[in-house]
């Protein structure tokens, strides 16, 4: 059974607070009639801060889309190796372990993909499948861990790494000044993040059951305007509220497999913002505490987009209360509206001392 291991998770070295992000919006966009609402929204986000990839000063500063997508390519680069060794050393694997590498962001664009440059440099095997995933934006987390368990429920001894790179302060466009680009300059942080799903063997969630759910007609909700500048973000005042349709999804998904949604032991879930936890809380009955490593993620990093399930995932396994069997969902929300939704259970390997214990004395 293919078992998600521990992530690993790394965010750059420059912070950025609430409150300088307040100031910050205060000065670019003084005297503009939508700056108050903007500011309310950005602090009702609870996040505290953010981590950034360049200083906040070049950050601010737009050097043009080729500079960008350069600036893109070379933090990937220098970043994600270290990130992908300790995703290894987690899985107790190699880089010839690995059967296939799932590379996703949506913040950056590389062709080849950044997949055959890790393949050139990180010694894995050059016949490694590459499976980029560049469109799905914060959902992509999510289908990167059901791909991963659809790759190794097909070929069972496989071992497949997840990168996810999200570089999302590349995409500031200090011209945009409509309520959603404000609030999204408050709102979504940088990190990179790995995991390995293990084919057999591993510890972590077992990945038993997934499933995919778009919201019709809701396409243009969250998406991209590609323009000379690059990526401009454009988000719908509706999206927020689509937690209450994807509730009854999420508890299909649950009592396809026996289970009740409501009574899991641990919720993983894209922390896109307060109010979709907070809908999600009351549209299942769970506790929102349930959901304290998702608001872990939202108050010390930002969204940061399809790295939000892995790093709250590496917080569970930090944690280090999860029982054996434990009953669990992960879940990834972006662009479509979409939904990558996974349930499993908590597999511990029984350690070799214990099996030689259980197997009765012979006569």
């Amino acid at each position: 059974m293919a078992t998600i291991c521990k992530p690993s998770v790394d965010v750059p070295e420059y912070v950025i607070t609430m409150e300088e992000t307040l100031r910050f919006a205060e000065e670019t966009h003084h005297g503009k009639p939508q700056l108050p609402l903007a500011l309310r929204l950005i602090r009702n986000t609870g996040v505290r801060k953010r981590h950034i990839v360049r200083p906040i000063e070049e950050t601010l500063r737009h050097p043009g889309f080729e500079e960008r997508n350069r600036i893109f390519e070379a933090e990937a680069k220098k970043r994600c190796p270290r990130v992908i060794e300790q995703a290894l050393a987690n899985a107790r694997l190699s880089a010839r372990d690995i059967d296939a590498i799932i590379f996703v962001s949506c913040t950056g664009f590389m062709m080849p993909s950044m997949t055959a440059w890790l393949i050139n440099n990180m010694g894995f095997r050059t016949d490694t499948r590459q499976i980029p995933i560049a469109q799905l934006g914060c959902a992509a987390g999510g289908a990167a861990i059901n791909r991963a368990h659809d790759f190794c429920t097909a070929y069972p001894q496989s071992n497949v790494l997840i990168v996810s790179c999200e570089l999302c302060s590349l995409c500031y466009q200090p011209e945009d000044d409509g309520i959603a680009s404000l609030l999204s300059d408050g709102l979504f942080g940088d990190a990179v993040a790995a995991a390995v799903v293990r084919g057999t063997g591993g510890t972590g969630m077992a990945l038993e059951r997934n499933a995919s759910h778009i919201i019709p007609g809701t396409e243009d909700w969250i998406s991209y305007a590609v323009r000379s500048t690059g990526f401009h973000f454009q988000l719908d005042r509706r999206v927020p509220g689509t937690m209450e349709p994807l509730a009854p999804v999420l508890r299909d998904l649950a009592r396809s497999h026996g289970w009740d949604i409501a009574r899991l032991d641990f919720y993983i879930i894209h922390a896109g913002g307060p109010r979709i936890l907070a809908d999600l809380s009351k549209f299942l009955g769970v506790d929102l505490h349930m959901f304290r490593h998702s608001w872990a993620t939202l108050t010390e990093y930002g969204n940061i987009a399809s790295a939000v399930v892995l790093d709250a995932l590496r917080r569970l396994f930090e944690e280090d209360t999860v029982t054996p069997d434990a009953t669990g969902v992960i879940a990834g929300f972006g662009p479509g509206i979409t939904a990558e939704m996974a349930v499993g259970s908590w597999r511990m390997p029984v350690p070799a001392s214990a099996r030689r214990l259980a197997v009765p004395a012979s006569r």
